[in-house]
């Protein structure tokens, strides 16, 4: 079966919200495998992690995942930038 790299930007709930705690929840989610996870400044102390995840190509997939980031109590916002398809 075919799989597919998806990325996603995750905003904390707050700015005071940990980037590093925050990064190590995203690190434990296990709906997908984790291909790499960053943090990016955003503004004003805001930073974002960007994640990709590989997941497989099969319905509501990429919903599973974005739904288990979103019930980490410390995001806010999850935005999916990227996806695509891997051979």
């Amino acid at each position: 079966m075919a799989e597919v790299l998806v990325t996603f930007k995750i905003m904390p709930r707050t700015a005071e919200v940990s980037a590093d705690r925050l990064l190590e929840k995203v690190k434990g989610v296990k709906e997908a495998r984790l291909n790499s996870a960053q943090k990016e400044p955003i503004a004003f102390g805001l930073v974002a992690i960007v994640a990709k995840f590989v997941v497989a190509d099969e319905a509501r997939a990429t919903e599973k995942l974005e739904e288990a980031l979103r019930s980490i109590p410390e995001v806010g916002e999850v935005e999916i930038t990227e996806v695509h398809r891997l051979l």
